[in-house]
């Protein structure tokens, strides 16, 4: 995102006319946006030609700061984002909070097609298909912007040759924050690329179970409760995790986090990594 750079009115003028403003580093183009609620918007951006990733995995992003007070300096400001576009697509896709006084995202939030962004090309991330052992189903438990890297493994074909069974769940406070998963789920039943390179209908593996908290909706409570209960299991036709066939990726809010783990630890699941692939893996939605 670039100022404009008055010209000057005349050669007298050239000696005190502001410089020209630098590009961002690692700058990116914007080129779409989608606002879906007050709180929530989605982003598209030019990919790095060199830029290679695994679906699930996260970069650095960010606008530059404001000049500093005293000194007139200007720092990036970078926080971490789960890619939500798969491995394979020619751009790159963000998932994004709006936080009015948020030092990155009160600024982000306004982002137009054509602005650019910085984007710091080396992804990291646990939320990937190799810190997993084989199993039978995978499930992805997401609250609020956490579903950005299963957006990304949603489109993943390795998704599919590996698993059997996909249960996508989402818990959000209000319906309307359920926009952005629910529409890309619709949109994989006539992508007509996606079914020719994993095979016709492969979307109908996906089951996926949205709840609300706060706002009525057809399936209200938190995906946590609604599992201690069984309701969950019942509602899906699956029984309870299991670490000869059940595998999972968690990437919610910090309590949301812990309660999961402790309750795959009494399913007997263990908890992997990169270096150890294990029953599932855990990683925390940076600015949800």
């Amino acid at each position: 995102m670039t100022e404009m750079t008055p010209v000057p009115n005349s050669t007298t003028d050239t000696a005190t006319a502001p410089k020209a403003v630098p590009a961002l580093p690692d700058a990116q183009t914007v080129t779409d946006v989608k606002h879906y609620t007050d709180r929530l918007f989605s982003f598209r951006c030019t990919r790095p030609a060199s830029m290679r990733f695994r679906s699930g995995e996260f970069v650095m992003i960010g606008l530059m700061g404001d000049p500093h007070p005293e000194t007139g300096k200007v720092k990036p400001l970078l926080r971490a984002y789960s890619i939500a576009s798969p491995s394979w697509d020619e751009e790159l896709e963000f998932y994004s909070i709006k936080v009015q006084d948020g030092p990155l995202t009160s600024k982000l939030q306004h982002i137009n097609v054509g602005d650019e962004i910085i984007l710091r090309p080396k992804p990291v991330g646990t939320l990937v298909h190799d810190a997993l052992l084989p199993g039978k189903r995978i499930w992805f438990f997401a609250t609020g912007t956490g579903f950005a890297p299963f957006a990304s493994l949603l489109r993943e074909p390795q998704t599919y040759e590996d698993y059997d069974e996909v249960i996508i769940t989402h818990t959000c406070r209000e319906a309307g924050e359920l926009t952005y998963g629910r529409d890309l789920i619709e949109a994989l039943k006539t992508d007509e690329l996606l079914n020719e390179v994993i095979g016709e209908g492969f979307w109908k593996k996906i089951k996926y179970y949205p709840t609300t908290t706060r706002e009525e909706s057809p399936k209200m409570g938190r995906i946590t409760d609604l599992m201690k209960s069984g309701e969950a299991f019942e509602d899906l036709g699956v029984p309870p995790l299991n670490p000869a066939s059940d595998r999972a990726m968690i990437c919610g809010n910090m309590a949301f986090n812990l309660e999961l783990k402790d309750m795959f630890e009494e399913y007997g699941l263990v908890e992997g990594a990169n270096s150890n692939p294990q029953h599932y893996v855990v990683e925390k939605a940076f600015l949800d």
